[in-house]
């Protein structure tokens, strides 16, 4: 249960109200803190040889590390359900060790003598700014045992830092739950990107018996056509009117797109406007919507990245349009398509297939694209919907949950609101 405190049974704090049981303490008068020490670079093994090795931060994850190296000479041991925290740049986050590990300079160890880890690993999440800026270093900030032991931090009595650390422990626990939910569904649907445009939308135990035929993208239903997406659709690109020129831009209305906007799949709105001067005097062809958009260049994962656009609009020189003239195919089967393409448009972009490092209007006219009839595009339609749905949802939990986490996050932290009668189970160590 929560419940809101009081102001009469607060007190004054570097950290505002809080309640008069709570302490008000350096970290070093109730915690071990133990920094860490590179073993020597000739036992650093990936066999297994020795005891789990944790250089830095590099390998942390939303609540436990995830390692990769051993050594057979450590120095530093971080032991099982203590705290660690990132100590040089960047400074300040923290995991939770889920077994002992060896610790490089990067990391220290910290451990309540008599309290809540788990509460410990939230609050100094809570506190991490603070710990940033004791950080020392201009360009590559640390921070040193001292700064540790001399972190001022509340402390609430044990039992309320249990009931804390169990609430956002459940809370966390809910998303992880739904993230595995969201890859599950991403997965499933990447397995059926590969079954749905190799046997067409048939039940997995007639597979076997349908008829395939060998093409340019790889085995189709015998039924199925090929066409060149050239012939089925007008391909192009757009350009960015100069950011200099305040008169393309100030008081825009008309909707441009980059490739930001690619990871969308279903692009709804803009975040950029042009002007009609910008129109008249740079090369923006109209988007119409239902259009689709293919990143033909791009930092990180966006190269080859598939969206179709809801609206009208332009687009910049690093997106291609594909606006497809007949009604033989459906725009979103030929998204879909071309999502299920993305690994060989990547490695086709960076093989030299076509110029080096980026796909061309010219290779998207003569890429080829299998051609059911309309029940199929439909059925196939139909499927990749229900999944996108699935993962809509499940994002969407996710983000609600996220919020939820930060906001009680502070709230307790704070106590802005406090836990009472939560029946907190007791932790094996």
């Amino acid at each position: 249960m929560l419940k809101e405190t009081s102001i009469s049974d607060k007190k004054e704090t570097p950290f505002g109200l809080l309640p008069k049981e709570w302490l008000v303490t350096k970290l070093g008068d109730h915690a071990k803190i133990i920094m860490g020490q590179s073993p020597p670079g000739i036992s650093y093994n990936e066999a297994g040889d020795g005891i789990p090795f944790l250089q830095g931060k590099a390998e942390f994850g939303i609540i436990c590390p995830s390692h990769k190296k051993y050594t057979n000479e450590p120095k530093k041991i971080a032991p099982r359900n203590t705290i660690l925290i990132s100590v040089r740049a960047p400074v300040g986050d923290v995991n939770v060790a889920d077994i002992d590990y060896c610790i490089g300079r990067g990391l220290a160890s910290i451990s309540l003598s008599r309290g809540d880890n788990l509460f410990l690993f939230y609050l100094l999440y809570h506190l991490k700014d603070i710990i940033e800026q004791e950080g020392r270093g201009s360009t590559f900030k640390s921070i040193n045992k001292r700064g540790l032991m001399d972190l001022t931090i509340p402390l609430p009595p044990l039992s309320e830092q249990k009931a804390i650390a169990h609430l956002l422990r459940t809370v966390q626990d809910a998303r992880e739950k739904t993230e595995a939910v969201i890859e599950a569904a991403k997965t499933l649907k990447k397995s059926m990107m590969h079954y749905l445009f190799t046997y067409g939308p048939v039940p997995i135990d007639e597979a076997e018996q349908l008829p395939l035929k060998e093409t340019e993208v790889g085995m189709v239903p015998e039924g199925w056509g090929i066409s060149k997406l050239g012939d089925i659709a007008k391909i192009g690109n757009g350009s960015t009117p100069k950011k200099s020129r305040t008169e393309y831009w100030e008081n825009g209305k008309i909707p441009w797109l980059t490739s930001k906007k690619i990871h969308e799949s279903i692009i709804t709105h803009a975040d950029e406007f042009i002007t009609n001067l910008a129109l008249d005097e740079c090369h923006m062809p109209l988007v119409k919507k239902c259009s689709i958009l293919i990143a033909i260049t791009g930092q990180g994962k966006t190269l080859g990245n598939a969206a179709i656009v809801t609206f009208d609009t332009r687009i910049n020189q690093h997106l291609a349009y594909i606006a497809l003239k007949g009604d033989s195919f459906n725009p979103e089967f030929v998204l879909y398509f071309l999502q299920s393409r993305y690994r060989y448009f990547r490695a086709i972009s960076s093989s030299g297939g076509s110029t080096k490092g980026a796909l061309t209007c010219g290779f998207l006219k003569t890429y080829p694209i299998p051609k059911p009839d309309d029940f199929d595009q439909g059925k196939i339609i139909d499927t990749f919907y229900a999944i996108n749905k699935k993962i809509a949802a499940e994002e969407s939990r996710k983000a609600a949950l996220d919020q939820l986490f930060q906001t009680l996050l502070h709230d307790l932290m704070t106590a802005k609101i406090r836990v009472d009668h939560i029946s907190v189970p007791v932790a094996e160590t």
